[in-house]
């Protein structure tokens, strides 16, 4: 419930602070003297849209503080911080000369949306753009499945959730269905670029490995030539193993005689056999190295093979790997496409029959509960003045399923016995619609916990009659709820619990809390325009009266 509402630099409204009865409390004043600007500071306190132009001219910012006696729990408690203290809520807004917002929650900085999901469990506003939104499809569907209770709003919010994966899914199916050429085409490339390479089968270092040998075959004359010389040099008569077979021998007999001269026979001993082991390794490598023109042309050919596949697919063997093991991944992802589709192919078939299904539920639960709504809207429109209004809720097939049914509720009124019903938005007066939309809100004022409502202009384009009327029901809905009413009808102002007066002296707005005679000359001025008029005075006791018998019997 909102206990206390403070108010500064917004509009006329320079400083006031509003202390709020948890009853009917009713705001009236002359017109321009800011009444509306207190529930535009309530709305900026709740997280709407805020606007520079709503600074007063001589301050540096418009501030609004709600403080409310917190009902447990708060929305957002369980997920975020816990905003109440001591039983009690506080929102604060700041809209700076220019346009920048500040928000905090018990004195906290928050966000502004934060405002308005915390100011969404205290308070509900109706104005008349609410009552206009009577006139949407959609909002009249949202009162009929309010109407048709918890469990069937969770049944319409899985609708919602299973209709929007059937579109997702159906969405990727045709994305598929469009790529299947081109998945084709690219499939081939995929298979030529592996087969080449598979074909070619190249090695990390390959090329490397056949430039040395193409270099051996290639001057392989020249290096027969010269091994030639190297064994001859090494076998040959006189030649240099040979002489190190006379150098060792020598050594070794002089070193029986001289252990330093054995030393130098061990050495001599070594490089004999080392020489040996060298010469036949040249001869081995002489006769290895042939000429051999066609294993020369094959290796120029594999070469050739090898740095095609680079020019393609990578400066090196080892990049051209890393392409191969790439493109059979594509291979593969691709071939995958094909499963995809047959696996969205029954997905969506499958979803399509849960969402029909649950379409179904749901027209049975609206079929089942929109005689029932008409009839307790009826009821209402009786109380509020309106004996001969016929009320139906009509439900309209689709030609599809969409994610909120398989039908549109349309609201049909008739104003009086004889007339036809027509849709709401078609034959609805200003007046009509006023009432009907807080028909609507007493009907369903027991399906949510909201505390406090808010009425703006709820008195548009009615008179006398039916002010008292609606008058009777703000009043009613006042025993289990806090209701907020700015009107310019002293039939409906009767009925408050707390009547505020809204005054604008200089251009600037105060307010004031009326006790018995002041109600009196507020109620005189409403009726009569003259505060002190005799006449008007008596019929403001008589409304005052009647409301005050009116609520004692309810």
């Amino acid at each position: 419930m909102l206990r206390e509402l403070h108010i500064s630099g917004l509009g006329v409204v320079e400083d006031c602070d509003l202390e709020l009865h948890p009853g009917l409390n009713v705001l009236t004043g002359e017109t321009g003297a800011g009444k509306t600007m207190v529930t535009v500071g309530l709305a900026l306190a709740l997280g709407q849209r805020a606007s520079a132009s709503l600074v007063r001219e001589d301050a540096d910012a418009a501030r609004v503080q709600a403080r409310f006696e917190s009902p447990p729990p708060l929305p957002g408690d369980a997920e975020g911080p816990g905003w109440a203290e001591d039983g009690e809520i506080v929102l604060a807004r700041s809209v700076s000369a220019d346009g920048r917002s500040s928000a905090r929650i018990g004195g906290q900085l928050a966000p502004v949306s934060a405002l308005a999901d915390v100011g969404r469990g205290l308070v509900e506003v109706h104005g008349q753009h609410q009552a206009q939104r009577l006139l949407s499809a959609s909002a009249q569907a949202a009162f009929l499945d309010r109407w048709a209770g918890p469990e069937h709003v969770g049944i319409l919010a899985q609708l919602r959730v299973e209709h929007e994966r059937l579109l997702s899914a159906a969405e990727r199916l045709g994305e598929l269905a469009e790529m299947e050429r081109e998945r084709e085409r690219e499939l081939d490339l995929l298979a030529h670029q592996v087969g080449e390479i598979e074909s070619t089968g190249p090695r990390d270092g390959e090329i490397a490995e056949l430039e040395v040998e193409e270099a051996r075959l290639t001057h392989a004359e020249r290096l027969l030539e010269r091994a030639g010389e190297a064994e001859i040099a090494l076998t040959s008569d006189d030649a240099a193993l040979d002489a190190l077979a006379r150098a060792m021998t020598a050594l070794s007999a002089a070193g029986e005689i001289d252990p330093e001269a054995r030393e130098l026979g061990g050495r001599a001993t070594e490089v004999t056999e080392l020489a040996a082991e060298l010469a036949r390794d040249v001869r081995v490598y002489r006769e290895r190295t042939a000429l051999d023109p066609a294993r020369l042309q094959e290796i120029r050919d594999r070469i050739q093979a090898l740095r095609s596949l680079s020019r393609k697919y990578g400066e090196t063997e080892a990049d051209v790997l890393a392409f191969l093991e790439g493109a059979r991944a594509r291979v593969e992802v691709l071939a995958g496409v094909g499963d995809e589709r047959r696996d969205l192919e029954l997905e969506v078939q499958e979803r399509r029959a849960s969402v029909a299904a649950l379409a179904g539920r749901i027209s049975a639960a609206r079929a089942k509960a929109a005689p029932g709504l008409s009839a307790a809207i009826r009821r209402e429109l009786v109380e509020l003045g309106m004996e001969g209004a016929l009320v139906e809720i009509a439900l309209e097939r689709l030609a599809e399923i969409g994610p909120s049914g398989a039908e549109r509720a349309e609201i049909r009124f008739a104003g009086g016995p004889g007339q036809s019903l027509l849709p709401l938005a078609k034959v609805a007066s200003g007046g009509e619609l006023s009432r009907m939309m807080l028909a609507f809100r007493s009907v369903l004022v027991d399906l949510d916990d909201v505390p406090t409502l808010v009425f703006d202009e709820v008195d548009a384009g009615i008179g006398g009659r039916a002010g008292i009327a609606v008058g009777r029901r703000l009043a009613t809905l006042a025993r289990t709820r806090q209701v907020l009413v700015v009107t310019h009808l002293p039939q409906i102002a009767s009925f408050a619990d707390r009547h505020i007066r809204v005054t604008k002296r200089s251009g600037t707005a105060s307010v004031d809390v009326l006790e018995d005679t002041e109600r009196v000359a507020e109620l005189s001025r409403m009726l009569a325009g003259l505060p002190g008029s005799g006449s008007a005075a008596m019929h403001a006791e008589e409304l005052l009266a009647e409301a005050g018998r009116t609520k004692t019997k309810r």
